[in-house]
């Protein structure tokens, strides 16, 4: 069983850039495919991005493309968010997840291991 723990998390103004870690243990990261999702304030469980296990596909919700970037670094055994270009509509806990390999989707009850999060607070 994966234990997933975030890192990176912090208030950082508007426009700014932050890089959000997942440190995988107890289980090989490239065995999963994973994802980032993010709690709101509003209390909205929202999809941010995705990667297939193997590292060639991945998949970004529409308010974040070109903005965010996903990336595994199998040798650490870490998954990483890059966020450019933040803004307080950005602000959430960040959180990611893993699934089964070809398993990823936008939707939550898909995945079944999860990290206990990391808050970004966007300030104007």
């Amino acid at each position: 069983q994966v234990q997933l723990v975030e890192s990176g998390g912090r208030l950082v103004q508007a426009g700014g850039s932050l890089r959000l870690s997942c440190a995988a243990s107890g289980g090989i990261i490239g065995q999963y495919d994973m994802a980032w999702f993010r709690r709101t304030p509003a209390n909205e469980r929202e999809f941010v991005a995705s990667i297939r296990w193997i590292g060639d596909i991945t998949y970004y919700a529409d308010s974040v493309k070109g903005r965010f970037t996903i990336s595994v670094d199998n040798a650490k055994n870490t998954l990483f968010l890059q966020m450019n270009s933040l803004s307080p509509e950005d602000t959430a806990v960040y959180y990611c997840a893993a699934t089964g390999r070809d398993r990823a989707t936008s939707q939550p009850l898909n995945y079944y291991y999860w990290g206990p999060g990391t808050q970004v607070t966007v300030s104007s």
